[in-house]
């Protein structure tokens, strides 16, 4: 099983790399996609997701400035 690697940036005071299992990363790859929602039942398995049975997506509407 592949597991991806990532740097990690922000707050941490130097780089670093951190292994992220790819369900994981699926996961996060969703959320980001997802944008505003909720996530409901999400199941997990052997610590990793799995699948989440009911996702609400939400629409924000602005006026572009």
């Amino acid at each position: 099983m592949q597991k991806h690697i990532y740097r990690l940036n922000g707050e941490i005071k130097r780089n670093r790399y951190v292994q992220v299992h790819p369900s994981w990363y699926a996961f996060m790859k969703f959320c980001e996609t997802l944008g505003y929602g909720e996530i409901e039942k999400l199941k997990i398995q052997d610590g990793l997701p799995m699948l989440a049975e009911e996702v609400k997506k939400k629409v924000r509407f602005t006026i572009p400035e």
